[in-house]
């Protein structure tokens, strides 16, 4: 497979992060193994961070941008940023930086073997509730999609591009990558990645949303399980 990333940045509200996020970004790309994009879905942002988008993108051949017109949620700014892919690989990371992006490279070791390597957040920087909401509502999402994951929600994964644009399009749907892979009888793989505080800016989600949300959305993905439509072609003509 010839190789190139695209990594997909959602931005909300982010304009105290963006300058570290260009200069983070920036300096992996010029040293990774493979040529990367980045590209910023800003999902409505309120604050400056389009204006600083702009300016970030008016500098460099590698940065990108996607702009909402209005505030859609993190599920569909990943969405568009596959959509949007044009590249073999398509990656993510948070605007907040709490994953390094050098772990792509962790990655990328696998991705020849796996349709999606994602990150599992190795000794977690968030706060005692936050932690165990995640692994609260990661347990609920176990027991529903049997993915066998233990993070889903670690803002760090790379998908072959084929697999990334089939996926469908739901509210939650970042919660479910995996899942939504073994729908399509892709391998994934998990692998331990650093995490760090969040240094600027603020979350965007309470602890109702990190446990009412994921219980609603496994209603939606054992639903869609049923119906989901696979199929390979055998030969045309």
């Amino acid at each position: 497979m010839d190789k190139e990333l695209t990594i997909v940045v959602p931005v909300y509200n982010e304009e105290d992060n963006l300058e570290r996020v260009e200069k983070e970004l920036g300096a992996y790309a010029a040293s990774a193994k493979i040529p990367v994009k980045i590209l910023f879905v800003n999902d409505g942002s309120k604050d400056k961070s389009q204006e600083m988008i702009e300016k970030i993108c008016q500098n460099s051949d590698i940065f990108n941008f996607i702009c909402f017109a209005e505030n859609r949620g993190l599920s569909a700014a990943i969405k568009a940023g596959f959509d949007n892919t044009e590249t073999s690989l398509v990656g993510y990371i948070d605007s907040d930086l709490q994953t390094a992006p050098a772990d792509f490279d962790l990655l990328l070791e696998h991705i020849d073997e796996f349709a999606l390597v994602t990150g599992v957040r190795a000794n977690r920087k968030d706060s005692f509730v936050k932690n165990m909401s995640s692994k609260i509502a990661n347990g609920i999402r176990r027991t529903f999609t049997k993915d066998g994951m233990d993070d889903t929600g670690c803002p760090l994964k790379i998908i072959k591009t084929d697999y990334a644009k089939r996926i469908p399009m739901f509210k939650g749907l970042h919660r479910f990558l995996p899942a939504m892979i073994l729908l399509q009888e892709g391998k994934i793989k998990q692998i331990p990645v650093q995490h760090f505080p969040r240094i600027a800016g603020e979350a965007k989600y309470g602890l109702w949303n990190r446990l009412l949300g994921p219980l609603m959305d496994c209603f939606a993905y054992v639903w869609m399980k049923k119906k989901y439509i696979n199929y390979s072609i055998a030969k045309k003509g």
